[in-house]
C-alpha cells in the first residue's frame, strides 16, 4: 500500500467519522503542501496549525473550492514572507 492508498483511506474513514458527505472534496496534495510551505516558511509545528487555521476560515467563509483557495492563498503567501525574511 502506497502512501496516497494510505492518506485516501484515512481521508475517506475522517471524512465519515466526521459526519462529513463521502463526496467531500479534498484536494490532499494542496493541503500538503500548505503544510510544508508553513512547516518551511514558519517552523515545523506550524503545519498542523496553519492547516486546521486555513480549513477552519474556509468553513466559516462558506466553505467553498473558492473559500479554500482563498485561505491556503493567503497562508501560503504569508508562509512565504516568513521564509523570504527568515533568509535574508
Amino acid at each position: 500500500m502506497t502512501t496516497d492508498d494510505v492518506l485516501a483511506a484515512w481521508k475517506a474513514e475522517l471524512t465519515a467519522a466526521l459526519g462529513l458527505t463521502a463526496d467531500t472534496d479534498l484536494d490532499i496534495g494542496v493541503v500538503l503542501d500548505l503544510a510544508r510551505d508553513a512547516a518551511h516558511g514558519v517552523a515545523r509545528p506550524a503545519a498542523p496549525l496553519t492547516t486546521f487555521l486555513v480549513g477552519y476560515a474556509a468553513g466559516l467563509r462558506g466553505g467553498s473550492a473558492a473559500d479554500l483557495a482563498d485561505a491556503v492563498a493567503t497562508a501560503t503567501r504569508l508562509a512565504a514572507a516568513r521564509g523570504d525574511q527568515a533568509g535574508a
